[in-house]
């Protein structure tokens, strides 16, 4: 599904795995909305990702999140 937000940017609803997770990539883990402001490639294709919060979490290759993703308009 794409939207449109107020501002005029296209927002898409996706999942997510360790493969296709991006920066600035909006996830949500229980009540809490976090913003993906880095990641890194761990072994056996986990990455680490950090949250603009500071807080970090690891994700196993076969791990999918549901996540928010903003698209550029061309």
């Amino acid at each position: 599904m794409r939207a449109y937000t107020p501002g005029g940017a296209l927002v898409s609803n996706i999942e997510v795995t360790a493969t296709t997770v991006h920066r600035g990539d909006i996830i949500q883990l229980g009540s809490h909305v976090f913003r993906v402001s880095d990641l890194f490639q761990l072994p056996q294709g986990a990455k680490q990702l950090v949250f603009e919060s500071g807080e970090l979490l690891t994700i196993h290759a076969r791990t999918r999140l549901a996540a928010v993703r903003m698209l550029r308009r061309r």
